[in-house]
């Protein structure tokens, strides 16, 4: 990836000062209460979720295990239908992509489409330092990017802003940007909508380049999908000249028939809604270019781009797909469920992970694709109760606890990884010598009974003069957690006064 957000420490600190955020606080448990609580009653309709769940992890597995044949077949078929196909390795190669195609059309301003993948990319940005500014259309992106703020939900990355603040954002800022805040702007959700619409109406109807990422590409016919709630990416994918894709090479699925199932689990697990509002798809250009290639929209008709071209990035996803237990993640639609029933998400927000991807998924997603060699991401696994919700309702069935449980072996123990595409050794994070040295203690007394035995005697008979903080390393842990006490007799020792001298066993 690109790199963390600047200036955010390991999640422990940053987490630290964002639950002292009341106002946060506040915003985030009225958002994801409000919107799991929606999904639950959505998911009720459908008596056999439990299946389409089950089927959805096994297109994603199946598609992960031949992904090189279904990349193959989806360059094949984008190009037939008039599209051009860019390889991308990592983030630096993306962006040099793009704006190389951007800087061939002489266009300076370029509107864009949601997409998680252009922030992990960290696309904006490398377009700036090229003169190139990028105009994010949906709602909360605009938000985000009027505030100079960074998205801390997948799904709705302005969560953490109330309808004061934006009303404040869109009265200071907008005019910055293009048409200016109406005046006497209020807070009502209508006036924000309209003045966002108001807004953007006038870049929709100038821009010549558009850039998106794809939440689907359905291998047999090239087909890109993309899905959303307000009509902006309609308007990105239908009216400028030059469409630019940006997608991550685990989003694409063999058949219409695969696709089927995701689309009838996506609407439900993010937005809570039975289909998306716009459920749009493309092929290739539009009818009646030089090439002679086939229409690129469903209905037929002569909207979509003239020019199309899709970029697919690894940037880790490789190496994320040769770890048989962490690969999982590669499953992932993007429909932060997991984050609306995380508890530390919920206190902590989305800002504290560094990363474009937040809450459960982020944890284990950001350490694969970037690495845990910084001390933020190796201290994302550690950034979860471990509680499971994250894994019951994810609709695509990624066990993200066994993940973390297995990325948090690698932070503390090091081991071999694939870096590059090759095996790499890397050496264990710091600050968990403690860790390793209390591990192995452990190790060797539960491995020799008498040893364990004595242990427990002496713990026992002490137990008045133990502190309830541990000391030095162990201070992190007891800050926050109460030591438990240690019983007056071991159960061995129970067992030996209560049953006669024999062993438990």
């Amino acid at each position: 990836m690109s790199g963390t957000y600047p200036g955010v420490p390991a999640f422990p600190e940053a987490a630290a000062e964002a639950t002292r955020d009341s106002t946060l606080r506040g915003n985030l448990r009225h958002a994801t209460h409000t919107i799991r609580d929606k999904r639950a009653r959505a998911v009720a309709e459908l008596a056999d979720w439990p299946r389409l769940r089950a089927t959805a992890a096994a297109i994603k597995d199946r598609t992960l295990r031949h992904l090189d044949h279904y990349l193959v077949q989806t360059e094949a078929a984008v190009t037939a239908a008039g599209g051009s196909v860019h390889w991308a390795a990592d983030a630096a190669e993306a962006n040099r992509i793009v704006t190389r195609l951007v800087r061939a059309t002489g266009e300076t301003e370029v509107l864009k489409v949601k997409s998680m993948t252009t922030q992990e990319i960290g696309l904006n940005e490398a377009l700036a330092r090229a003169g190139i500014t990028a105009c994010e259309t949906d709602l909360a992106e605009l938000i985000v990017q009027l505030g100079e703020d960074l998205p801390s939900h997948i799904l709705v990355p302005a969560i953490h802003r109330n309808r004061a603040e934006i009303r404040d954002v869109f009265r200071a800022r907008m005019a910055d940007w293009g048409r200016p805040a109406p005046d006497g702007l209020g807070d009502g959700p209508a006036e924000l909508a309209e003045a966002a619409r108001l807004h953007l109406r006038e870049k929709f109807l100038r821009a010549k380049v558009a850039i998106s990422g794809a939440n689907f590409m359905v291998a047999e016919t090239g087909t890109l999908v993309v899905v959303e709630s307000e009509g902006n990416g309609r308007m990105c994918l239908t009216l400028p000249e030059t469409l630019i894709s940006v997608v991550g090479i685990e989003k694409v699925v063999p058949t219409w028939r695969d696709l089927a199932v995701f689309l009838q689990l996506l609407p439900r697990s993010s937005t809570a809604e039975r289909m998306n509002p716009y459920t749009s798809m493309w092929t290739g250009t539009r009818a009646g270019t030089d090439d002679g290639a086939r229409a690129g929209t469903a209905d037929g008709n002569d909207d979509g781009p003239r020019a199309f071209h899709l970029v697919l990035l690894d940037n880790g996803r490789t190496d994320t797909l040769a770890d048989t237990v962490g690969r999982q993640a590669l499953r992932c639609i993007r429909c932060s469920a997991c984050l609306n029933v995380c508890p530390v998400y919920e206190r902590a927000g989305g800002h504290a992970y560094g990363s474009p991807y937040p809450g459960p998924i982020g944890a284990i997603l950001t350490p694969q694709l970037r690495g845990t060699e910084s001390v933020l991401d190796a201290s994302l696994p550690f950034a979860s109760s471990l509680c499971g919700a994250c894994y019951e309702v994810c609709p695509v069935a990624i066990d993200i606890p066994e993940v973390l449980v297995h990325l948090r072996e690698r932070v503390a123990e090091g081991g071999i990884v694939t870096r590059g595409g090759k095996k790499t050794v890397i050496r264990p994070a710091r600050g968990h010598a403690a860790e390793r040295a209390a591990m192995r203690a452990a190790r060797w007394t539960l491995d020799h009974p008498a040893a364990l035995r004595t242990a427990q005697r002496v713990a026992s008979r002490t137990r008045r003069l133990h502190p309830r903080r541990l000391p030095g390393p162990g201070r992190a842990w007891t800050e926050t957690r109460a030591l438990p006490e240690v019983p007056a007799e071991s159960f061995r020792d129970w067992w030996a006064r209560t049953r006669g001298r024999g062993s438990p066993e």
